[in-house]
């Protein structure tokens, strides 16, 4: 999986997108690192924890949050694409947290990636049963894609986050948080 998330950092940086993990070891770290070496931007949106809260060396810009609510904004208020990859309870619950918030109405519907369809499995029977007793929509089950195929899931994030929110049209705000200088003056 580790070089799976190398391989998604560095597809998503070439596609254009900044990449911003929660800037820990791990899976955060491959994407980070994939990042940077695409040539991308690789942001890190760490957390104080007791344990794993040092930020990879990867990351160009880390912002340090003591409160999980307060990462969580910052990565959907940032993001045009949510991509997971085998993860544990805080990669669930960031997970949740967007599907929650697109099926809300809260955040647009920006594309959501599962990758690694084999460890997804019990997340997506769960969910079914989910489906079977009530609690959730059918059509909730449609929020998001599963696959392994990283070139899917990058032609799933060009289609849906490109394309539907015309990223090409217009070059991105810089950020002031993530440390980003104003773009220079266009002429004409």
């Amino acid at each position: 999986y580790y070089q799976l998330g190398i391989e998604m950092g560095k597809g998503l940086a070439r596609l254009g997108f900044t990449v911003m993990t929660g800037g820990g070891p791990g899976l955060m770290e491959a994407a980070n690192r994939g990042a940077r070496e695409a040539g991308g931007r690789s942001v890190g949106v760490n957390i104080v924890l007791p344990f794993e809260q040092a930020p990879n060396r990867y990351c160009d810009r880390v912002v340090t949050c003591r409160y999980f609510f307060v990462r969580k904004v910052l990565l959907f208020k940032y993001s045009y694409a949510f991509v997971a990859l085998p993860g544990g309870l805080g990669t669930l619950d960031e997970l949740n947290e967007a599907l929650t918030l697109i099926q809300t109405k809260k955040v647009l519907h920006f594309p959501v990636v599962l990758m690694g369809a084999t460890y997804w499995r019990g997340f997506l029977a769960l969910l079914e049963d989910m489906v079977k007793a009530g609690t959730v929509s059918a059509s909730d089950l449609k929020l998001f894609l599963v696959t392994d195929d990283l070139n899917e899931a990058l032609e799933h994030i060009r289609k849906h986050a490109i394309e539907e929110f015309k990223l090409l049209k217009k070059p991105p705000r810089p950020s002031r948080w993530l440390g980003e200088a104003a773009y220079p003056a266009r002429d004409g």
